[in-house]
């Protein structure tokens, strides 16, 4: 399966809530850099984020786009979501939804994901769910 192929089936995994699925795509030193957070490396912080992320949002990712050369994919798609429960720093969630488009970098290394870099408009978000 070639790097495309691997990232196609890890939103696909995403979307249909297969984290085991999603996560069985992803390295042990998987290097996961979060938009405009912080970098993290290793699957159990890529897990601990995945448990955070289903605890708050509940996010379909549609209109997706792959695109690819060698070990290195870039993903647009547009996320449709549900702010459930608040995050430190970000305001109250009451089931807010927003559609909010975004975009990913992977890098595919002996057949996992082993980076993860997510971009999208903060700000922008926000006033969605403000």
């Amino acid at each position: 399966m070639d790097a495309k192929e691997i990232v196609k089936n890890y939103y696909a995994c995403f979307n249909a809530k297969d984290w085991n699925g999603m996560l069985a795509l992803v390295s042990p030193e998987v290097r996961h850099e979060a938009n405009q957070g912080g970098v993290y490396i290793g699957k159990e912080k890529f897990v601990a984020f995945v448990k955070r992320m289903e605890e708050c949002y509940d996010e379909q990712l549609e209109e997706m786009v792959i695109m690819g050369e060698g070990d290195r994919v870039a993903a647009e798609f547009v996320v449709h979501g549900v702010y459930k429960l608040a995050e430190e720093g970000l305001p109250v969630a009451n089931n807010q939804k927003y559609v909010l488009p975004a975009g990913a970098f992977l890098e595919v290394r002996d057949g996992l994901i082993s980076r993860v870099t997510t971009y999208y408009n903060l700000p922008l978000w926000i006033s969605m769910v403000s």
